[in-house]
């Protein structure tokens, strides 16, 4: 199943969880940072990590796989995909643990795999090719979804059939439906975080491939224009069939104000500057929130927009590094101002619906922030209490250790790393034996046999990182709970660079 914002979920939660919080975000019987310390040697071998966090994204690939495909289980699928509306629509991710293509979260993570790689890709030596590779998978999807003008193809196969069935992509008989968005059905925020996604991803391939590069660029100021002209929300005409998978709940200000600000950042187009300061406020740039992932974004455009005023000395975008402070500050245990949950383990706790993808994200942007406060001299005040960049390395660190096994549980959350790690992930190709293990068809029905079973996958998705732990550090590893034991593409992406980044200053790169 994909993953989603549940709001009745956040609401229970809110309601169940209040009584336990101080004001700080601690669990009131326990802090979480109570028990751990920062050695000065690495308690993890974070290059290895990094290296499956990549080798992860080619589980996901749709499409028809090249020669030095090196997760071997997997074979090609989907190769007849955009058939049904005579387009090409064939390759890019499959964004879980299902057989569907969405392009609202494949375009965010083309976006966060890209900015891993503009921030810490000169970290990573042997790894920056993967990752390349990895972007270029979802990018090279991404041109053929946006070939037509004002016309994006946002999704391929239809996910109540495809839910219907646990079969392995490989076999895959249900509908490949395609849907699209044009000038009388738009979706301002799957256009926009496209373009988001190809202009941050023209900066990654601007010396090794300038030709790609200024495609992508080209290609993204042509979708964001459509997005902003033809303003909408995606999940009103196409709500039977990306609700309740990937309903956008946020709006799509975030999105155009996240466009624009990678636009920015990738063209130096002084359209896009003006676009953000004459717009920002209406896009919700001040708006007091503070998560970031695939469906809102307006945290990320804070402190991607910070940048260009900390270190580009940009004076009219001052306001972002406020924006950003506060988010730092509403973050941060023990300050005045934080709001944050965390389980008594010491993890960010936002939702019980595939919790890790907030946990990734919001410790790229800690060390992402700490990189731009750090050039140019600054620290965040909140309140009376100063947070320095090393504190928001700290723990950004503390979080990705969590991730790593450093909790309660003494449990990995990502698939192959570490002696201990979720066996039973719900996701179909691993958890069905392979094409090259059983080579006859597993029917639709059939395979449901194989997802009630209780045995270990027999395919190891690597670097696969799951929904995680609940509030109180339990895991169960149970494929049939799709909240925690559901690996996403979204998930994986930020953690590349928080990986490259930690790696790198543990000299393991």
């Amino acid at each position: 199943m994909g993953l989603r914002l549940s709001l009745f979920a956040l609401l229970l939660l809110l309601s169940c969880s209040t009584p336990l919080l101080l004001t700080n975000g601690y669990p009131a019987h326990n802090s979480p940072f109570r028990h751990y310390h920062h050695p000065r040697f690495a308690s993890h071998n974070y290059r290895d990590a990094l290296t499956k966090s990549i080798i992860f994204f080619e589980g996901q690939r749709s499409g028809k796989l090249p020669s030095n495909q090196r997760m071997t289980w997997r074979r090609d699928s989907g190769l007849s995909d955009g058939s049904a509306m005579n387009v090409d629509l064939v390759g890019g991710y499959y964004d879980a643990g299902d057989n569907v293509k969405f392009g609202f979260p494949m375009a965010f993570t083309t976006t966060m795999l890209s900015w891993s790689v503009i921030e810490f890709g000169g970290l990573m030596n042997g790894e920056l090719e993967n990752a390349k590779e990895a972007i270029r998978w979802g990018t090279d999807y991404l041109l053929k979804a946006t070939a037509h003008p004002d016309t994006i193809y946002v999704q391929v196969g239809d996910a109540n059939k495809d839910h219907s069935c646990w079969e392995r992509p490989e076999d895959m008989d249900t509908p490949r439906s395609v849907f699209k968005i044009d000038k009388n059905n738009p979706g301002s925020e799957v256009a926009a975080e496209t373009a988001a996604a190809l202009a941050a991803a023209s900066l990654v391939f601007r010396r090794s491939d300038p030709t790609y590069s200024k495609l992508l660029a080209r290609r993204a100021m042509r979708v964001f224009e459509f997005a902003d002209k033809y303003r909408g929300a995606y999940s009103n005409d196409l709500k039977p069939y990306v609700c309740p998978f990937y309903c956008d709940f946020s709006g799509y200000q975030d999105e155009l104000l996240w466009g624009a600000a990678w636009l920015h950042r990738a063209t130096k187009n002084p359209t896009y500057l003006n676009y953000i300061q004459v717009n920002g406020q209406i896009l919700g740039a001040a708006e007091y929130d503070n998560t970031f992932g695939w469906d809102n974004k307006h945290v990320g455009a804070r402190i991607l927009l910070s940048k260009a005023f900390l270190v580009q000395k940009v004076q009219s975008l001052h306001d972002y590094k406020g924006h950003a402070d506060n988010f730092i500050c509403s973050l941060i245990p023990g300050v005045p101002s934080s709001s944050a949950q965390y389980t008594p383990g010491g993890l960010l706790f936002k939702m019980s619906d595939s919790n890790m993808q907030y946990v990734t994200s919001t410790s790229f942007l800690l060390l992402t922030y700490s990189k731009y406060l750090t050039s140019s001299h600054n620290v965040v005040v909140c309140g009376g209490t100063t947070v320095t960049p090393k504190r928001l390395r700290a723990v950004a660190k503390r979080q990705v250790d969590y991730l790593l096994g450093d909790n309660p549980l003494r449990m990995s959350y990502m698939v192959g790393y570490g002696p201990r790690y979720p066996r039973r992930i719900h996701h179909r190709g691993s958890s069905l034996p392979s094409v090259a293990a059983h080579p006859a068809k597993i029917q639709c029905s059939a395979g449901f046999s194989f997802m009630k079973s209780e045995s270990p996958n027999p395919n190891i998705l690597l670097g696969a990182v799951i929904g995680g732990p609940d509030l109180h550090d339990r895991f169960p590893d149970e494929r049939s709970d799709y909240e925690q034991s559901e690996p996403a593409t979204y998930i994986n992406a930020p953690l590349v660079g928080s990986l490259a980044y930690l790696a790198h200053s543990f000299g393991q790169l």
